[in-house]
């Protein structure tokens, strides 16, 4: 029943930026928790970004502090990621993934999220 969309994928030249978005449809958005993860070929699947229903509570993976920012805007059903500075290693697959119930906190756990989209490929060349 819900489903998540992103977009905004795409190759960039490193220090570039790039921004992600995720449209949860479905259900009612503002009692979703949205995180993003990524994977690189190779890789096993890091978190990234996530924030909370209600947009007051963040959490990012120490790699992308300062580069990248994680926003909501519940009219729209959309969480966004904004990835600035980018470096080869910010090379993925970026699915966003979406956790139902209004918590004061955000999760980087996979297993506390049980709707993820297709994946939007993010390459960064050197």
């Amino acid at each position: 029943q819900v489903q998540l969309v992103e977009s905004g994928g795409g190759l960039v030249q490193a220090g570039g930026s790039l921004r992600l978005s995720c449209v949860v449809s479905g259900r009612t958005f503002n009692a979703y928790g949205v995180a993003w993860f990524r994977q690189a070929p190779g890789k096993e699947r890091e978190f990234v970004a996530a924030i909370n229903w209600s947009g007051g509570i963040k959490g990012y993976e120490d790699s992308v502090k300062g580069r990248f920012t994680i926003s909501r805007d519940n009219a729209k059903n959309t969480v966004a990621l904004q990835m600035n500075s980018l470096k080869p290693e910010d090379t993925a697959v970026y699915y966003c993934a979406a956790r139902e119930g209004r918590y004061s906190y955000a999760t980087s756990l996979i297993r506390d999220y049980d709707y993820w989209g297709q994946g939007t490929q993010v390459t960064v060349s050197s």
